[in-house]
């Protein structure tokens, strides 16, 4: 239960850590391969593309996650700061509802509308496998942008402002 508990919680950085150390390595070797014996392995590039854009979904769910997207946060100044949490929660009502629409049209664009036949062109695989990320990404950003105002509207955890740097006072 607590394996279960550990990969839910933390599934967009394992598959980012995977996606990156596989991409970099595939790009290493088609870099070696180029110089060294002046060939490429055709096929090495388009993984690498679509193994990249899986990286930036999920990434994007995993900085949800965190609650790290960029906001407009100008406006919270001239507030009472015990307003602040509930005015990111109303935003993020729209922000779940551009997503909800989007996993709509992403769900129906790969699972009724593509053609069985689009095929990538040097590993010949179906482009639905690859598209799949769309709706599984925003499906999983929308549980993490509910998981994190769950978190600070009823258990009152405050999250930290990942782009202010922590300085150590070294004396």
């Amino acid at each position: 239960m607590k394996t279960l508990k550990y990969i839910f919680n933390n599934i967009e950085i394992l598959f980012c850590r995977a996606l990156l150390v596989a991409f970099v390595t595939l790009l290493f070797v088609q870099i070696l391969s180029r110089e060294l014996f002046g060939f490429s392995i055709s096929w090495i590039e388009e993984a690498s593309v679509y193994m990249f854009v899986w990286f930036v979904f999920l990434g994007a769910s995993e900085a949800a996650k965190i609650s790290a997207h960029n906001r407009l946060t100008f406006h919270f100044k001239l507030m009472p700061e015990r307003w602040v949490k509930y005015v990111e929660a109303f935003g993020d009502v729209f922000w779940i509802g551009f997503n909800a629409y989007f996993v709509y049209l992403s769900y129906d664009f790969v699972f009724n509308r593509m053609n069985k036949f689009w095929k990538s062109q040097t590993l010949g695989v179906e482009m639905k496998y690859f598209y799949i990320i769309l709706p599984l990404a925003f499906t999983l950003m929308t549980i993490r942008i509910l998981q994190v105002n769950y978190n600070k509207l009823v258990k009152n955890i405050e999250f930290e402002d990942p782009d202010k740097v922590k300085i150590e006072n070294k004396e």
